[in-house]
């Protein structure tokens, strides 16, 4: 299995019930390295490398893929951990 390698990991980290600390995380993955990231807290892309940094420039200055991103907390991190916190609350 010679080549390369690229794969994209988005999570969203939170400890608290009211999901008020809530972080999304947006991993872009080379052969196994981390080159471009979006956090959450952070608000923008942020680059590793040198292919990297030229990306997360690109990707910060457009407008609509960072309010994407922004939004990701609400669309897609709440949203599914409300629906997992309802079913592990009707189980207990």
């Amino acid at each position: 299995a010679n080549g390369y390698y690229y794969s994209r990991w988005a999570k969203c980290i939170w400890s608290s019930h009211d999901l008020s600390d809530m972080v999304f995380i947006d991993n872009y993955i080379f052969n196994k390295d981390v080159y471009i990231q979006f956090n959450s807290t952070v608000g923008k892309y942020v680059g590793y490398t040198e292919h990297g940094v030229y990306n997360a420039q690109r990707f910060n200055n457009n407008t609509g893929q960072l309010e994407g991103e922004r939004g990701q907390v609400e669309g897609y991190c709440k949203h599914n951990a409300e629906i997992d916190q309802s079913t592990i609350i009707g189980k207990s």
